[in-house]
């Protein structure tokens, strides 16, 4: 008994460790639960279960990471007020679709999106260069970003991601990162402004989804630990994401990136 209250002791410290860790890196880049789902499997957590009580732990940390850039997130206010809706309506469809179709799928399909948004990210200057070239746009002085036009392919990708990230919260952020850092011309902090708040949206609206559809699946002693970790990672997130450069930023987006998927791959061919 007294080793089965130590483990549950070790069990849940790590579950909240990698809550605090996910919270964190969520905020500044995202792909939080590439910390949180392995941890959760290899625990002994049915992988759906996992991905269910995952998604609604991490609300909260989207939340202490949105205020944290309240004031990034005031200046992009009509760009967010237009994506939003795009979200939250691709957040819907991929949480339809992780209570309807085999993992299996999320394994084939997962590694090629994060090799599309590390090259993104990756080559983002030289893109989003030619982006603006393209569209005949000048350059953006970021207190004049949230009065651009936004391109279709923008709403597109943004509810494509939301479809992902609805399905799987894993890395994207970093998608979203490197869609906007292309087609949206503004700061890369109002571009993770952008990206906390889009990607609170997408697990808010899965998160409604499984308490609706899917409550059987939910381990609310994950979802408390994980709320409670990301909650104050959330904050942690946000002050290091604003102190650091663009290139520094860059740089751990595609750190990231890459480790994301390694995981996935790995995961990929053990499952084989």
């Amino acid at each position: 008994m007294a080793d089965l209250s130590l483990w549950d002791f070790w069990r849940e410290a790590l579950i909240l460790f990698s809550g605090l860790w996910a919270g964190t890196i969520n905020t500044i880049v995202g792909s939080g639960s590439l910390v949180t789902f392995p941890v959760l499997v290899a625990l002994g957590t049915a992988p759906v279960n996992a991905i269910v009580s995952n998604a609604m732990g991490l609300v909260a940390g989207g939340f202490s990471g949105a205020w944290g850039y309240r004031r990034e997130a005031r200046s992009v206010s009509k760009t967010l007020l237009r994506l939003l809706p795009v979200s939250l309506v691709g957040g819907l469809v991929g949480a339809y679709l992780l209570l309807h179709l085999p993992e299996s799928v999320f394994d084939v399909v997962a590694p090629a999106l994060i090799i599309v948004a590390v090259l993104l990210v990756a080559f983002q200057p030289r893109l989003s260069a030619w982006a603006k070239k393209r569209q005949g746009a000048e350059h953006v002085h970021p207190e004049m970003a949230d009065r651009q036009r936004l391109p279709v392919v923008l709403y597109v990708l943004v509810f494509i991601t939301g479809v992902y990230g609805g399905y799987f919260t894993a890395a994207q952020g970093v998608l979203l990162m490197g869609i906007l850092g292309v087609f949206f011309h503004g700061s890369l902090q109002q571009s993770n402004a952008i990206k906390v708040i889009l990607s609170l949206g997408v697990n808010l609206i899965a998160a409604i989804s499984y308490l609706l559809f899917a409550f059987e699946r939910i381990d609310w002693v994950i979802v408390v630990l994980i709320a409670a970790g990301s909650l104050v990672g959330g904050f942690v997130g946000a002050k290091i994401g604003r102190r650091l450069s663009p290139a520094w930023l860059r740089g751990v987006i595609i750190v990231l990136g890459c480790l994301a998927l390694v995981n996935l791959l790995a995961r990929l061919v053990n499952g084989s």
